[in-house]
């Protein structure tokens, strides 16, 4: 029997903050415990521990932070409208955690995602009377925090299987014989 699994989750749809920021917190949270995660992002929003870039990487700049996560080429940063609604939305999953009754020490963030929402569209007025666009592209985002139980699975009695055929004359020699010539 599976060990059983209890979730938290939270979501934020249309959110101002930039979609490629957010993927890269996103992508930088998951698998971590949720104090580590609650933790890591106030450091960052302090700028004391950084966001390895791993996604869109065209202008970053270098940093020294970067060591500590082996990125490609030193990349890293510090996104504070998106930690900060990544932030929020830990916290909204532990309250939802803390309504079912799990225990919030025992809670790690399996999933974390972030899409695109649909693009904001302002206008700003160029030179000799023409409009470009200024858009935004908010972001949704996704987490789901889940505690495993305490329970262990057996492992079961290994039996011996049948032997594999993987080739026709092989596996002929094994056929029963039909009609035609066989004798019984």
């Amino acid at each position: 029997m599976a060990a059983c699994v209890a979730v938290a989750k939270a979501k934020g749809a249309h959110l101002r903050v930039h979609f490629k920021n957010v993927v890269e917190v996103a992508a930088a949270v998951k698998g971590m415990s949720l104090e580590r995660a609650k933790s890591y992002l106030n450091a960052v929003l302090e700028k004391k521990e950084a966001i390895p870039i791993r996604i869109s990487k065209g202008g970053r700049g270098r940093h020294g932070q970067a060591k500590a996560f082996n990125t490609p080429g030193s990349l890293c940063f510090w996104p504070k409208n998106a930690s900060k609604v990544v932030l929020d939305l830990l916290t909204n999953a532990e309250a939802n955690a803390e309504a079912k009754g799990l225990d919030t020490k025992d809670l790690k963030v399996a999933h974390a995602q972030a899409n695109m929402a649909p693009k904001g569209r302002r206008r700003t007025y160029r030179a000799h009377g023409r409009i470009g666009p200024y858009m935004s592209v908010p972001a949704h985002v996704q987490l789901i925090l889940e505690a495993k139980a305490a329970e262990s699975v057996e492992k079961p009695e290994e039996t011996k299987a049948a032997p594999r055929l993987f080739k026709k004359k092989l596996a002929a020699r094994f056929r029963i014989k039909e009609g035609g010539g066989a004798t019984a």
